[in-house]
């Protein structure tokens, strides 16, 4: 007598995505005129033929509740391959265009979905109700066009040269740029001269990949009588997220991490300061600002020793921007929030008696509260470019809005 519930369940499904008829068509967008005259361009070749993009799904699960449904869970797990995905192919430019819209690629997304319910407390008039969910999703790219192992997703030109793909075989959402180089030991390498890392000369070194490990959440419920309140803790494990505020932010002086004492006692902005400015050797001033980064020079015979070149706080390239390669500016996109509280009162059925109306109850909802715990400075993760493809960039990011509703249902 202590199963009140259980059931097994088999979903299998196969829904289909219709091509917009923006991919259809050729659609010209007026550009800038130039010396007086208008012009139009449409810089992605449409395709009439495109087919229905495709998705195939399958789902087990097992629910079950104990003890007159005080206890219970679900758990399932899922499998959904993606089909004929409608994406843009680069092509030449000597085209006329910089992509064509084709049917390719399939994407497998696969993991589990665990809930837990609880009434852990119910005497007289007072319960809690508690429930906690927990999911993991394994996502991988099978394919995409033939002879095409990488697709960036980005539609737009990042800046500093970042790009967010889809790479066979690899997690949906790689994001690459330029990363540091490494001897063999994993030290990060510092040309001896000027004392800046030496980077990557190419900006397609997969750096992250906004894909989370996990996500959860959690709703506790009480009510006593005609009170209710609840409130609602969600959480991302893992991900990635690339800033480029704090690139630029971080190159300009702009944020206190750049006002620190460096490892001799002074400001790290005062000038670099030699014992002898004609004789280097002699070292370093003990009023000398500036600092080291850490890492190893390269000997001519290969080996390596630890880099004590100091390097000017003001040390930025051309542009202005962080002598660091974008990786420095990954952060984990793992956050904890506090996303709902709502407090309801419902009328007594006794102020209601005479009248049509069956209930009322009145309630005061506030949503984003408080971020618990997050690792990216200054910005919200999920505050990022987009919410599609462009995900793990963030780039001029607004504050999160706390949200505060009061509502009466009839």
């Amino acid at each position: 007598n202590w199963i009140s519930f259980g059931k097994l369940r088999l979903n299998y499904a196969q829904v289909g995505n219709l091509a917009g008829f923006d991919q259809l068509k050729d659609i010209y967008l007026a550009n800038s005129p130039m010396n007086g005259a208008n012009n139009q361009l449409t810089p992605s070749k449409k395709n009439p033929d495109l087919k229905n993009e495709r998705t195939n799904s399958i789902e087990a699960g097992l629910e079950m509740s104990f003890i007159k449904s005080r206890f219970g869970f679900d758990v399932a797990v899922y499998r959904t391959n993606s089909l004929d995905q409608i994406i843009p192919l680069t092509v030449s430019q000597t085209t006329g265009f910089q992509n064509l819209m084709i049917n390719a690629g399939e994407i497998e997304n696969k993991g589990i979905e665990v809930t837990l319910n609880a009434n852990p407390v119910s005497i007289g008039s007072f319960n809690w109700d508690i429930s906690l969910n927990w999911s993991k999703n394994m996502n991988k790219v099978i394919s995409l066009y033939p002879g095409v192992t990488n697709l960036r997703l980005n539609s737009v030109n990042l800046q500093n040269g970042v790009t967010v793909n889809a790479e066979v075989g690899k997690p949906y959402g790689v994001i690459k740029g330029k990363d540091f180089t490494y001897d063999a030991n994993g030290n990060k390498i510092i040309e001896e001269e000027t004392g800046r890392p030496v980077l990557t000369s190419s900006s397609a070194i997969p750096i992250g990949n906004f894909t989370p490990d996990y996500t959860a959440g959690l709703i506790n419920s009480f009510s006593y009588k005609n009170l209710s309140l609840s409130f609602l803790i969600d959480m991302q494990k893992g991900g990635d997220i690339y800033s480029l505020d704090m690139d630029y932010g971080l190159s300009s002086g702009l944020y206190p991490e750049t006002a620190f004492i460096n490892d001799l006692g002074n400001p790290v902005r005062d000038p670099i300061v030699w014992v002898d400015p004609n004789d280097h050797s002699k070292g370093y001033s003990p009023t000398s600002g500036g600092y080291i980064i850490e890492g190893v020079n390269l000997n001519s015979d290969g080996s390596s020793k630890p880099n004590k070149t100091r390097v000017d706080a003001t040390n930025t390239d051309a542009w202005g921007t962080n002598i660091d390669p974008n990786s420095a500016a990954i952060y984990d996109a793992s956050f904890v929030k506090l996303r709902e509280v709502a407090f309801t009162y419902n009328l007594p059925s006794r102020f209601l008696s005479k009248s049509f109306i069956k209930g009322v109850s009145l309630s005061a909802i506030g949503s984003n509260l408080w971020i618990i715990h997050k690792n990216l400075p200054y910005a919200d993760p999920e505050s990022g470019m987009s919410a599609g493809n462009i995900q793990g960039y963030s780039t001029g990011s607004l504050p999160t809005t706390r949200d505060f509703t009061f509502n009466i249902k009839i």
